[in-house]
Protein backbone atom coordinates (compact mmCIF):
# COMPACT_ATOMS: atom_id res chain seq x y z
CA UNK A 1 0.00 0.00 0.00
CA UNK A 2 1.63 3.35 -1.04
CA UNK A 3 0.42 5.76 1.59
CA UNK A 4 0.68 9.25 0.52
CA UNK A 5 1.31 12.41 2.80
CA UNK A 6 -2.18 14.04 4.05
CA UNK A 7 -0.73 17.25 5.37
CA UNK A 8 1.61 20.31 3.29
CA UNK A 9 3.65 20.31 6.04
CA UNK A 10 4.20 17.60 8.37
CA UNK A 11 3.84 17.58 12.26
CA UNK A 12 7.50 17.18 14.17
CA UNK A 13 5.95 14.32 15.99
CA UNK A 14 3.69 12.20 17.78
CA UNK A 15 4.47 14.26 21.05
CA UNK A 16 2.96 17.42 19.01
CA UNK A 17 0.04 15.63 17.39
CA UNK A 18 -0.68 14.70 21.01
CA UNK A 19 -0.60 18.35 22.55
CA UNK A 20 -2.30 19.95 19.26
CA UNK A 21 -5.40 17.16 19.88
CA UNK A 22 -5.30 17.38 23.79
CA UNK A 23 -5.24 21.22 23.70
CA UNK A 24 -8.26 21.77 20.72
CA UNK A 25 -10.93 19.67 22.93
CA UNK A 26 -10.03 21.49 26.43
CA UNK A 27 -10.44 24.61 24.32
CA UNK A 28 -13.37 22.70 23.79
CA UNK A 29 -14.34 22.47 27.64
CA UNK A 30 -13.14 18.79 27.74
CA UNK A 31 -10.92 18.10 31.01
CA UNK A 32 -7.58 15.48 30.33
CA UNK A 33 -8.29 12.51 32.12
CA UNK A 34 -4.69 10.63 32.96
CA UNK A 35 -4.21 7.55 30.79
CA UNK A 36 -3.78 4.44 33.27
CA UNK A 37 -2.16 1.30 32.43
CA UNK A 38 -2.40 -1.53 30.84
CA UNK A 39 -4.02 -3.23 33.42
CA UNK A 40 -8.01 -2.93 33.32
CA UNK A 41 -9.81 -1.60 36.77
CA UNK A 42 -11.14 -4.24 39.01
CA UNK A 43 -13.75 -6.13 38.20
CA UNK A 44 -13.34 -5.73 34.29
CA UNK A 45 -13.31 -8.91 32.45
CA UNK A 46 -10.82 -8.56 30.09
CA UNK A 47 -6.93 -9.19 30.57
CA UNK A 48 -5.74 -5.84 28.62
CA UNK A 49 -6.92 -2.63 28.67
CA UNK A 50 -7.82 -2.83 24.60
CA UNK A 51 -9.16 1.20 24.61
CA UNK A 52 -9.81 3.84 25.90
CA UNK A 53 -13.17 3.27 27.38
CA UNK A 54 -12.45 1.05 29.65
CA UNK A 55 -11.23 3.17 32.85
CA UNK A 56 -14.05 4.95 32.23
CA UNK A 57 -16.66 2.53 31.61
CA UNK A 58 -18.48 3.08 35.35
CA UNK A 59 -18.86 6.50 34.24
CA UNK A 60 -20.75 6.02 30.84
CA UNK A 61 -22.79 2.88 32.29
CA UNK A 62 -24.30 6.09 34.45
CA UNK A 63 -21.74 6.99 37.43
CA UNK A 64 -20.69 11.05 37.91
CA UNK A 65 -17.51 11.24 36.67
CA UNK A 66 -15.41 13.58 38.99
CA UNK A 67 -14.00 15.76 35.97
CA UNK A 68 -17.29 16.61 34.42
CA UNK A 69 -19.11 15.33 31.53
CA UNK A 70 -16.70 16.26 29.09
CA UNK A 71 -13.32 14.39 28.93
CA UNK A 72 -9.67 13.91 26.33
CA UNK A 73 -7.10 11.36 27.69
CA UNK A 74 -4.10 9.53 25.57
CA UNK A 75 -4.46 5.91 27.02
CA UNK A 76 -1.94 3.01 26.06
CA UNK A 77 -3.47 -0.59 25.24
CA UNK A 78 -3.24 -4.00 24.05
CA UNK A 79 -5.41 -5.99 21.96
CA UNK A 80 -4.16 -9.46 21.45
CA UNK A 81 -7.15 -10.15 18.68
CA UNK A 82 -4.42 -8.54 16.30
CA UNK A 83 -1.38 -10.44 16.72
CA UNK A 84 -2.57 -12.24 13.64
CA UNK A 85 -2.39 -8.83 11.88
CA UNK A 86 0.67 -7.33 13.43
CA UNK A 87 3.32 -7.21 10.08
CA UNK A 88 0.66 -5.58 7.86
CA UNK A 89 0.83 -1.15 7.80
CA UNK A 90 -1.57 -0.45 10.39
CA UNK A 91 -1.91 -3.02 13.16
CA UNK A 92 0.25 -2.89 16.48
CA UNK A 93 -0.22 -5.25 19.54
CA UNK A 94 0.36 -2.20 21.79
CA UNK A 95 -0.49 1.48 21.37
CA UNK A 96 -2.04 4.44 22.14
CA UNK A 97 -5.23 5.86 21.83
CA UNK A 98 -6.62 9.69 21.63
CA UNK A 99 -10.32 9.66 23.04
CA UNK A 100 -12.48 12.15 23.39
CA UNK A 101 -15.63 11.20 25.98
CA UNK A 102 -18.99 13.07 26.17
CA UNK A 103 -21.10 11.83 28.93
CA UNK A 104 -24.76 12.31 28.12
CA UNK A 105 -24.02 16.25 27.46
CA UNK A 106 -23.60 16.55 23.29
CA UNK A 107 -24.89 14.52 20.39
CA UNK A 108 -22.57 12.78 17.58
CA UNK A 109 -22.88 15.47 15.07
CA UNK A 110 -20.99 18.29 17.40
CA UNK A 111 -18.69 15.17 17.85
CA UNK A 112 -17.96 14.61 14.36
CA UNK A 113 -18.29 18.48 13.21
CA UNK A 114 -15.37 19.07 15.67
CA UNK A 115 -13.66 16.18 14.39
CA UNK A 116 -13.87 16.94 10.86
CA UNK A 117 -12.65 20.51 11.93
CA UNK A 118 -9.81 18.87 13.66
CA UNK A 119 -8.63 16.75 11.01
CA UNK A 120 -8.54 19.70 8.51
CA UNK A 121 -8.19 23.19 10.41
CA UNK A 122 -5.92 21.71 13.14
CA UNK A 123 -3.67 18.98 11.24
CA UNK A 124 -3.93 20.41 7.68
CA UNK A 125 -5.76 16.98 6.36
CA UNK A 126 -6.96 17.28 2.65
CA UNK A 127 -10.82 16.98 3.13
CA UNK A 128 -10.89 15.88 -0.55
CA UNK A 129 -8.85 12.48 1.38
CA UNK A 130 -11.83 12.40 3.90
CA UNK A 131 -14.89 9.37 3.68
CA UNK A 132 -17.18 8.41 5.93
CA UNK A 133 -19.02 5.13 6.96
CA UNK A 134 -22.37 5.54 9.08
CA UNK A 135 -25.12 3.07 10.42
CA UNK A 136 -27.67 2.19 8.03
CA UNK A 137 -29.81 0.78 10.29
CA UNK A 138 -31.16 -2.94 11.34
CA UNK A 139 -33.35 -4.78 12.66
CA UNK A 140 -33.38 -3.18 16.45
CA UNK A 141 -32.21 0.21 15.92
CA UNK A 142 -32.84 2.48 12.83
CA UNK A 143 -30.38 4.29 10.76
CA UNK A 144 -28.06 7.09 12.55
CA UNK A 145 -29.48 9.98 10.36
CA UNK A 146 -28.05 13.09 12.57
CA UNK A 147 -24.31 11.56 11.26
CA UNK A 148 -25.19 10.95 7.83
CA UNK A 149 -26.99 14.90 7.54
CA UNK A 150 -23.37 15.97 9.29
CA UNK A 151 -21.60 14.33 6.90
CA UNK A 152 -23.46 15.10 3.94
CA UNK A 153 -23.33 18.88 5.12
CA UNK A 154 -19.31 19.27 4.96
CA UNK A 155 -19.23 17.44 1.75
CA UNK A 156 -17.67 14.07 3.04
CA UNK A 157 -18.75 11.36 0.85
CA UNK A 158 -20.76 8.27 2.95
CA UNK A 159 -20.95 4.41 3.04
CA UNK A 160 -24.04 3.18 4.82
CA UNK A 161 -23.92 0.06 6.63
CA UNK A 162 -24.82 -2.49 9.03
CA UNK A 163 -22.70 -4.46 11.58
CA UNK A 164 -19.83 -2.57 10.37
CA UNK A 165 -21.21 0.86 11.94
CA UNK A 166 -21.88 -0.71 15.22
CA UNK A 167 -19.85 -0.57 18.03
CA UNK A 168 -20.22 -3.14 21.51
CA UNK A 169 -17.63 -4.09 23.98
CA UNK A 170 -18.32 -7.76 23.90
CA UNK A 171 -21.64 -9.69 23.67
CA UNK A 172 -22.97 -7.47 26.65
CA UNK A 173 -22.96 -4.21 27.74
CA UNK A 174 -22.87 -1.04 26.63
CA UNK A 175 -23.25 -0.35 22.29
CA UNK A 176 -24.62 1.71 19.87
CA UNK A 177 -23.98 2.73 16.41
CA UNK A 178 -21.08 4.40 15.32
CA UNK A 179 -19.45 6.33 12.31
CA UNK A 180 -15.82 6.17 11.37
CA UNK A 181 -13.68 8.53 9.53
CA UNK A 182 -11.27 6.97 6.61
CA UNK A 183 -8.17 9.10 4.75
CA UNK A 184 -7.51 7.86 1.48
CA UNK A 185 -3.43 6.44 1.29
CA UNK A 186 -3.69 5.37 -2.74
CA UNK A 187 -2.15 6.90 -5.70
CA UNK A 188 -4.29 9.30 -7.72
CA UNK A 189 -8.09 10.48 -6.40
CA UNK A 190 -9.62 9.02 -3.84
CA UNK A 191 -12.22 6.17 -5.42
CA UNK A 192 -14.48 3.40 -4.43
CA UNK A 193 -15.37 3.48 -0.58
CA UNK A 194 -13.57 2.00 2.87
CA UNK A 195 -15.68 -1.55 2.30
CA UNK A 196 -14.72 -2.16 -0.97
CA UNK A 197 -11.24 -0.29 -1.36
CA UNK A 198 -8.28 -1.12 1.23
CA UNK A 199 -6.21 2.04 0.33
CA UNK A 200 -9.13 3.65 2.80
CA UNK A 201 -7.85 3.49 6.06
CA UNK A 202 -9.80 4.11 9.25
CA UNK A 203 -8.41 6.61 11.44
CA UNK A 204 -11.02 7.78 13.74
CA UNK A 205 -14.36 5.97 15.33
CA UNK A 206 -17.20 8.10 16.65
CA UNK A 207 -19.36 5.41 19.40
CA UNK A 208 -23.03 6.91 19.68
CA UNK A 209 -23.72 4.73 23.31
CA UNK A 210 -27.01 4.76 23.71
CA UNK A 211 -27.62 1.26 24.69
CA UNK A 212 -27.21 -2.11 26.72
CA UNK A 213 -27.27 -4.76 25.02
CA UNK A 214 -28.64 -7.43 27.77
CA UNK A 215 -27.56 -11.25 28.51
CA UNK A 216 -30.93 -12.50 26.66
CA UNK A 217 -29.68 -10.09 23.60
CA UNK A 218 -31.99 -7.87 23.70
CA UNK A 219 -31.20 -3.62 24.16
CA UNK A 220 -31.99 -1.25 26.42
CA UNK A 221 -31.24 2.62 26.66
CA UNK A 222 -28.29 3.85 29.08
CA UNK A 223 -29.57 6.26 31.68
CA UNK A 224 -27.72 8.86 29.10
CA UNK A 225 -26.57 9.11 25.62
CA UNK A 226 -23.18 9.15 25.42
CA UNK A 227 -20.30 9.34 22.74
CA UNK A 228 -17.15 7.81 22.65
CA UNK A 229 -14.32 8.52 20.14
CA UNK A 230 -10.96 7.05 19.34
CA UNK A 231 -8.22 7.31 17.04
CA UNK A 232 -4.54 5.35 17.09
CA UNK A 233 -1.27 7.56 17.81
CA UNK A 234 1.09 5.22 15.47
CA UNK A 235 -1.25 5.20 12.91
CA UNK A 236 -2.57 8.94 12.62
CA UNK A 237 1.08 9.55 12.84
CA UNK A 238 2.44 7.32 9.56
CA UNK A 239 -0.84 8.91 7.54
CA UNK A 240 0.14 12.44 8.18
CA UNK A 241 3.84 11.70 7.80
CA UNK A 242 2.79 10.00 4.51
CA UNK A 243 4.77 7.02 5.91
CA UNK A 244 4.24 3.63 4.16
CA UNK A 245 3.85 1.90 7.62
CA UNK A 246 3.06 2.09 11.02
CA UNK A 247 6.72 1.19 11.49
CA UNK A 248 7.91 3.75 9.72
CA UNK A 249 6.32 6.60 11.58
CA UNK A 250 8.53 9.11 14.28
CA UNK A 251 7.70 6.71 16.97
CA UNK A 252 9.58 3.79 15.41
CA UNK A 253 12.70 5.33 14.68
CA UNK A 254 15.12 4.38 17.73
CA UNK A 255 13.71 0.53 16.27
CA UNK A 256 13.85 0.86 13.18
CA UNK A 257 17.58 2.21 13.57
CA UNK A 258 19.04 -0.43 16.13
CA UNK A 259 17.35 -3.30 15.49
CA UNK A 260 18.18 -4.34 11.97
CA UNK A 261 22.53 -3.90 12.33
CA UNK A 262 21.96 -6.57 14.92
CA UNK A 263 19.62 -9.06 13.74
CA UNK A 264 19.78 -8.89 9.27
CA UNK A 265 15.61 -9.56 8.92
CA UNK A 266 13.50 -9.07 6.13
CA UNK A 267 10.06 -6.39 6.46
CA UNK A 268 7.59 -8.67 7.99
CA UNK A 269 9.59 -10.33 10.40
CA UNK A 270 11.21 -7.44 11.30
CA UNK A 271 7.75 -5.37 12.18
CA UNK A 272 7.02 -8.84 14.18
CA UNK A 273 10.22 -8.67 16.21
CA UNK A 274 9.99 -5.29 16.58
CA UNK A 275 6.31 -5.15 17.66
CA UNK A 276 6.56 -7.83 19.77
CA UNK A 277 9.84 -7.02 22.04
CA UNK A 278 8.60 -3.48 22.04
CA UNK A 279 5.04 -4.78 23.36
CA UNK A 280 6.47 -7.06 26.21
CA UNK A 281 8.71 -4.11 27.36
CA UNK A 282 5.50 -2.05 27.90
CA UNK A 283 3.95 -4.57 29.80
CA UNK A 284 6.87 -5.79 31.80
CA UNK A 285 7.07 -2.33 32.68
CA UNK A 286 3.50 -2.41 33.54
CA UNK A 287 4.55 -4.96 36.17
CA UNK A 288 3.41 -8.14 34.52
CA UNK A 289 5.89 -10.89 34.29
CA UNK A 290 5.98 -14.60 32.11
CA UNK A 291 3.44 -16.68 33.70
CA UNK A 292 1.48 -19.75 31.92
CA UNK A 293 -1.99 -18.18 32.40
CA UNK A 294 -3.67 -15.12 32.13
CA UNK A 295 -1.49 -11.89 31.32
CA UNK A 296 2.01 -13.46 32.10
CA UNK A 297 1.00 -16.00 29.20
CA UNK A 298 -0.12 -12.99 26.15
CA UNK A 299 4.09 -11.64 27.54
CA UNK A 300 5.45 -15.00 27.20
CA UNK A 301 3.79 -15.39 23.87
CA UNK A 302 5.02 -12.26 22.73
CA UNK A 303 8.36 -12.86 23.79
CA UNK A 304 8.27 -16.57 22.18
CA UNK A 305 6.67 -15.68 19.24
CA UNK A 306 9.84 -12.82 18.85
CA UNK A 307 12.21 -15.39 19.96
CA UNK A 308 11.01 -17.76 17.70
CA UNK A 309 11.43 -15.60 14.33
CA UNK A 310 14.54 -14.62 15.59
CA UNK A 311 15.80 -18.29 15.16
CA UNK A 312 14.74 -19.38 12.16
CA UNK A 313 17.68 -17.97 10.73
CA UNK A 314 20.20 -18.22 13.80
CA UNK A 315 19.73 -19.60 16.75
CA UNK A 316 22.63 -17.50 18.54
CA UNK A 317 20.68 -14.55 18.22
CA UNK A 318 19.60 -13.54 21.62
CA UNK A 319 17.75 -10.33 23.57
CA UNK A 320 21.30 -9.90 25.33
CA UNK A 321 21.71 -7.89 22.29
CA UNK A 322 19.19 -5.59 22.90
CA UNK A 323 20.17 -1.93 23.54
CA UNK A 324 19.63 -0.83 27.02
CA UNK A 325 19.07 2.42 25.55
CA UNK A 326 16.28 1.26 23.60
CA UNK A 327 14.35 -0.25 26.48
CA UNK A 328 14.68 3.16 28.01
CA UNK A 329 13.46 4.77 25.19
CA UNK A 330 10.18 2.49 24.84
CA UNK A 331 9.89 2.62 28.86
CA UNK A 332 10.32 6.67 28.45
CA UNK A 333 8.00 7.21 25.57
CA UNK A 334 4.91 5.23 27.60
CA UNK A 335 5.75 7.22 30.99
CA UNK A 336 7.04 4.17 32.64
CA UNK A 337 9.01 3.96 35.70
CA UNK A 338 10.22 0.50 35.39
CA UNK A 339 13.89 0.18 35.87
CA UNK A 340 15.44 -0.83 32.37
CA UNK A 341 17.83 -3.20 33.56
CA UNK A 342 15.32 -5.10 35.44
CA UNK A 343 13.02 -5.27 31.88
CA UNK A 344 16.03 -6.55 30.33
CA UNK A 345 16.77 -9.24 33.13
CA UNK A 346 13.06 -10.59 32.80
CA UNK A 347 13.37 -10.86 28.81
CA UNK A 348 16.63 -12.61 29.54
CA UNK A 349 14.96 -15.15 32.25
CA UNK A 350 12.29 -15.93 29.85
CA UNK A 351 14.54 -16.47 26.92
CA UNK A 352 16.30 -18.53 28.96
CA UNK A 353 13.49 -20.84 29.41
CA UNK A 354 12.40 -21.03 26.22
CA UNK A 355 15.62 -22.61 24.98
CA UNK A 356 15.29 -24.81 27.92
CA UNK A 357 11.83 -25.93 27.03
CA UNK A 358 12.80 -26.51 23.68
CA UNK A 359 15.80 -28.86 24.33
CA UNK A 360 13.28 -30.75 26.77
CA UNK A 361 10.77 -30.75 24.08
CA UNK A 362 13.34 -32.60 21.63
CA UNK A 363 14.17 -34.94 24.20
CA UNK A 364 10.72 -35.76 24.84
CA UNK A 365 9.41 -35.97 20.72
CA UNK A 366 12.76 -38.34 20.38
CA UNK A 367 10.97 -41.13 22.10
CA UNK A 368 9.77 -44.00 20.04
CA UNK A 369 6.14 -43.47 21.77
CA UNK A 370 6.07 -40.27 19.78
CA UNK A 371 7.67 -40.81 16.33
CA UNK A 372 4.30 -41.41 15.11
CA UNK A 373 0.89 -39.77 14.79
CA UNK A 374 -0.17 -38.00 17.90
CA UNK A 375 -3.47 -38.20 19.31
CA UNK A 376 -5.39 -36.26 21.86
CA UNK A 377 -4.17 -38.19 24.64
CA UNK A 378 -0.65 -37.81 23.48
CA UNK A 379 -1.09 -34.02 23.38
CA UNK A 380 -2.83 -34.13 26.95
CA UNK A 381 0.32 -36.08 28.03
CA UNK A 382 3.22 -34.27 26.91
CA UNK A 383 1.45 -30.60 27.70
CA UNK A 384 0.20 -32.04 31.70
CA UNK A 385 3.16 -33.78 32.47
CA UNK A 386 6.22 -32.05 30.16
CA UNK A 387 4.99 -28.68 30.03
CA UNK A 388 5.10 -28.96 26.33
CA UNK A 389 1.91 -26.95 25.00
CA UNK A 390 0.22 -28.09 21.66
CA UNK A 391 1.62 -25.15 19.56
CA UNK A 392 4.94 -26.05 20.57
CA UNK A 393 5.23 -29.82 19.72
CA UNK A 394 3.37 -29.14 16.43
CA UNK A 395 6.00 -27.30 15.70
CA UNK A 396 9.03 -29.11 16.69
CA UNK A 397 7.79 -31.95 15.30
CA UNK A 398 7.20 -30.39 11.47
CA UNK A 399 10.20 -28.09 10.68
CA UNK A 400 13.12 -30.31 10.27
CA UNK A 401 16.41 -28.44 9.55
CA UNK A 402 19.86 -29.48 8.60
CA UNK A 403 21.91 -31.75 11.17
CA UNK A 404 18.54 -34.06 12.14
CA UNK A 405 17.35 -31.25 14.53
CA UNK A 406 14.12 -29.70 14.63
CA UNK A 407 14.03 -25.73 14.24
CA UNK A 408 11.25 -24.24 16.40
CA UNK A 409 8.73 -22.28 14.74
CA UNK A 410 5.61 -21.30 17.18
CA UNK A 411 2.23 -21.03 15.71
CA UNK A 412 -1.04 -19.14 17.19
Amino acid sequence: MAFRPCLAAPLAGPEQIVRTFVEYYEERGHHRVTGSTLLPPPGDTVLFTTSGMHPLTPYLEGRPHPLGRRLVNVQRCLRTTDLDEVGDSTHLTVFEMLGTWSLGDYEGSLSLDWAHRFLVEGLGVDPGLLHATVYGGGDEVGPDTDSLRLWEERGVPVELTGEDNWWSNGPVGPCGPDSEIFLWTGDGPPRSTPTRDDRWVEVWNHVMMRHRRLDDGSLVPLPRRNIDTGLGLERLSSLLQGRPSVFECDVFDPWRRLVPPLWPLDEPSLRLVVDHLRSAVVVIGDGVRPAGTGRGYVLRRLVRRALTVLWRDDPARGLGDLPRDLVAHTLDHFRQEEDPEAVRRTLLDEERRFRGLLERGRGVLSRPRFRGPLGEDDLRYLHDTHGLPRDLVTSLREEPVPGGHNRPRERD
